[in-house]
């Protein structure tokens, strides 16, 4: 008795000038169901659009990506590209993608004009400039472009090598209790110094100065500037102050001696222009 067997199905309707698409008897395994029923022959109305399936075998970042693949596809010199060669390859690729997706297709037919122009300026014979220098390569500022990109895109390479999170590797999370005993880290010396260090740095940032009133008398300066001018005939004017004593004590003196010369009780002497100075006491009038 052989592998076959029959299959009945009175659910199916078959209409009418369409063949069942079901034998009767069956050799192999379905290669689909339909609601649950075995399907071995495809549908006659079965309609497949003919972009329902296509295979890219590149993908290209924009014009400069598909211009540099084409140069470095054939192992032609960047620096001396066969424009009319690789134009004619770039056009019949722009061509294919123009049917598909013609907004796609714009920023690629910029760079055609770009190429065409080019192959043009090579046509034309070479004129040299007003300043008897050689005119300057058509191809220039396309292999600027082309060598500035190719660099973009290895660094872009190297970046992608570099592991990531997520894609390369997987950050360990480790759960605690809660409930185990706290560890406190170490501390040396070193961080002990730091955090003095610290500190105090801080706490000369919120120094406060606090000013003292020291009370000072004018009649007891004066008083001490007349004993001092009685034991001698002429005292210069510097030796009167004591500067270790501070700021307002010389000020105090010297309002002091001026309250001494107003009341004509001394006299302030100078011999010549830029001379010292000095003080006596007056004479009294005979």
């Amino acid at each position: 008795m052989s592998n076959e067997r029959a299959v009945e199905n009175p659910e199916v309707p078959v209409l009418p000038g369409q063949p069942d698409s079901t034998p009767d008897v069956i050799d192999g395994v379905a290669f689909a169901r339909l609601y649950g029923e075995p399907l071995f022959n495809l549908p006659n109305d079965l309609y497949i659009p003919p972009d329902a399936l296509e295979v890219f075998l590149e993908a290209f970042e924009g014009p400069l990506d598909l211009l540099l693949y084409l140069i470095r596809k054939q192992n032609f010199n960047i620096l001396d590209i066969p424009m009319a060669q690789v134009t004619l390859q770039y056009l019949e690729y722009i061509e294919q993608i123009r049917m598909h997706n013609l907004e796609l297709a714009a920023e690629y037919l910029l760079m055609a004009a770009m190429l065409i122009e080019i192959k043009s300026r090579m046509l034309l014979p070479v004129r040299k400039a007003d300043t008897g220098e050689e005119a300057a390569d058509p191809r220039a500022e396309l292999v600027r472009r082309l060598l500035e990109y190719e660099q973009i895109k290895l660094a872009a390479y190297e970046l992608d090598a570099l592991p990531q999170v997520g894609r390369d590797y997987v950050r360990t999370q480790i759960y605690i209790e809660q409930s185990m005993v706290t560890r406190w880290p170490e501390v040396n010396a070193a961080d002990l110094q730091s955090v003095w260090a610290d500190i105090v740095r801080r706490a000369k940032l919120t120094a406060h100065h606090t000013i003292s009133r020291e009370e000072l008398s004018v009649r007891e300066q004066m008083t001490s500037i007349l004993r001092r001018l009685q034991s001698a005939k002429f005292v210069e004017f510097s030796e009167l102050f004591d500067p270790s004593r501070g700021v307002p004590v010389i000020v105090v003196n010297f309002i002091a001696m001026l309250e001494l010369a107003k009341e004509t009780l001394i006299e302030i002497t100078q011999a010549e222009a830029f001379a010292p100075i000095y003080v006596r006491l007056s004479y009294a009038p005979s």
